[in-house]
C-alpha cells in the first residue's frame, strides 16, 4: 500500500487515533481513585472549614472529619452534622446563580441558625479580581460568628466598606467592591442555606 494513497492516510490516522484513544481511556481509568479521593478530600475540608475546625494536613483533615463530622443521610444537596464543645451544629451545602455561574459554599450554624458558624467557599466562577474576591479570608471571615436570626445582608456600593464588618451582632458583612451582582447572589445563597439548616434540624430535608 503506497503511503501517499488515500487508503493508507486513514489506516494511519484510524491506527493512530486508535492508539491515542486506548492511551486516554487507560490514563483515565487509572486516576479514577486519585481524583475520587480528591473530591472526598475538598469536601470533606470544606466542611472542617465551615466548621471551625484546623487541620495541619490531608491525613489530619480525614481524621478530625472521621472523629467529629456526621453525615445526614437521605439529604440533596448534603448536610453534616458534628458536636462541637457540647453544642450541636448542622453544616448544609448550598448552590445558587452567580454573574457568570454557580457559587456553591459550605455553611455551618447551629441547629435554630441563629448564629453562623462559618462559611466556606466550594466552587465559584466569577470575575478575577472582583467578584472573584468572596474567596478571600476577608469575605469569609466575617460570617464566622454572624447572628443569623433573621438572615444576614451583604452591604453593596456606597454602603460598602470592602474591608469587612467586624460586628457580629448587627447581621451584616461588606460586600465587595465593585461586585455588586455577586455580592447580592451570595446573600442568596447564604440565606437560603440558613433556611435549610432550619430545615434539616427539623427533620426535613
Amino acid at each position: 500500500m503506497k503511503r501517499d494513497s488515500i487508503p493508507y492516510v486513514v489506516l494511519f490516522t484510524f491506527v493512530v487515533s486508535a492508539v491515542f484513544v486506548t492511551l486516554l481511556a487507560l490514563a483515565n481509568e487509572g486516576t479514577k481513585p486519585l481524583v475520587e479521593a480528591n473530591k472526598a478530600y475538598t469536601a470533606q475540608a470544606a466542611v472542617l472549614d465551615a466548621l471551625g475546625i484546623p487541620y495541619a494536613d490531608k491525613a489530619e483533615a480525614q481524621r478530625l472529619y472521621a472523629a467529629s463530622v456526621t453525615a445526614i443521610e437521605g439529604t440533596n444537596p448534603r448536610a453534616y452534622r458534628a458536636t462541637l464543645e457540647g453544642q450541636d451544629y448542622i453544616a448544609v451545602e448550598q448552590t445558587g446563580a452567580g454573574l457568570w455561574g454557580a457559587i456553591t459554599i459550605v455553611l455551618a450554624a447551629d441547629p435554630a441558625a441563629g448564629r453562623i458558624r462559618g462559611v466556606q467557599l466550594v466552587a465559584q466562577n466569577e470575575t478575577p479580581g472582583l467578584g472573584g474576591r468572596i474567596e478571600e479570608a476577608w469575605f469569609l471571615n466575617q460570617f464566622r460568628g454572624e447572628a443569623a436570626a433573621d438572615g444576614i445582608r451583604i452591604a453593596v456600593g456606597a454602603e460598602s466598606k470592602g474591608t469587612g464588618d467586624r460586628d457580629s451582632d448587627n447581621s451584616l458583612v461588606d460586600g465587595v467592591t465593585g461586585a455588586s451582582r455577586t455580592s447580592s447572589s451570595f446573600e442568596v445563597i447564604v440565606n437560603e442555606a440558613l433556611k435549610r439548616v432550619r430545615a434539616v434540624a427539623g427533620g426535613a430535608q
